[in-house]
């Protein structure tokens, strides 16, 4: 499977430059992807002020998300700001070439940003078949959580989106290699770059890791798209061989 990521700076609060800045992005990739990943909260940055971002699943970035899917024939995923039943959510949507979306809802909200007390946060994790794939989706703060991201379901790939500040950025770089090794996983990690109107500084470091902690793309602080092959059979060949996953501990979250 071909990815690529971007790893870009946001425009504040401004869902239609936003989208018109990715499709530049996306529509200038001139060899064929399988999977597009866009930071967390893409179309507005990390803003908590949902009530002035905020769109329905049929929504405008949706349909444009759809039409780009199928244009590119590929994927595309990152969370945005979307309103449900008068709750507001940072959700994860992965649109397939056909149009069809899933998605999954941030399940640990930043405390410390007050994002609980803007969002609901979700419940279910989600795991996406997607080309022969399996892939779990997270967004951001998540990455701290590991029991969550635990690899019960035998999944392939992890996939964190996020807008995590540089301050703590190496945290983020031992956080994801040991998502990689612990879940014997592919881990792709999208993180913007650039400064918000809340003067926090983001240096990206946007990467993937293999599934023994190995860059296959290695941190980035700059702007760009960043292609990279993961390699199925190489990833179940070594689960194979090592079976570490064979001897995890059961248990249940509750």
């Amino acid at each position: 499977m071909k990815i690529a990521i971007l790893q870009t700076a946001l425009v504040w609060e401004n869902p239609a430059a936003n989208r018109i800045h990715f499709e530049e992005k996306i529509n200038a990739i001139d060899e064929p992807i399988d999977l597009i990943v866009l930071p967390e909260m893409f179309t507005s940055g990390f803003t908590m002020h949902p009530h002035l971002v905020a769109e329905p699943m049929l929504g405008e970035t949706m349909v444009w998300l759809q039409q780009l899917a199928k244009a590119k024939n590929a994927a595309i995923t990152g969370s945005l700001v979307i309103t449900e039943k008068g709750n507001f959510y940072n959700r994860l949507v992965f649109v397939f070439p056909s149009g069809e979306v899933q998605f999954y809802d941030k399940k640990h909200l930043f405390t410390l940003a007050g994002e609980d007390k803007k969002y609901t946060a979700g419940k279910e994790k989600v795991i996406i078949d997607y080309l022969g794939w399996k892939i779990c989706p997270l967004i951001c703060y998540d990455l701290r959580f590991p029991v969550f991201a635990r690899n019960s379901e035998e999944y392939d790939v992890l996939l964190y989106v996020a807008n995590w500040p540089n301050t703590r950025i190496n945290a983020w770089d031992a956080l994801l290699k040991a998502r990689a090794i612990e879940n014997m996983c592919y881990a792709i990690g999208v993180n913007r770059i650039g400064v918000d109107a809340n003067n926090h500084i983001y240096n990206g470091h946007s990467q993937v890791q293999d599934f023994l902690g190995r860059a296959i793309v290695e941190p980035q602080e700059s702007e760009g798209v960043f292609i990279a092959t993961l390699e199925k059979s190489a990833l179940l060949e070594t689960r194979q061989k090592l079976g570490f996953l064979n001897d995890k501990d059961d248990f249940e979250i509750k």
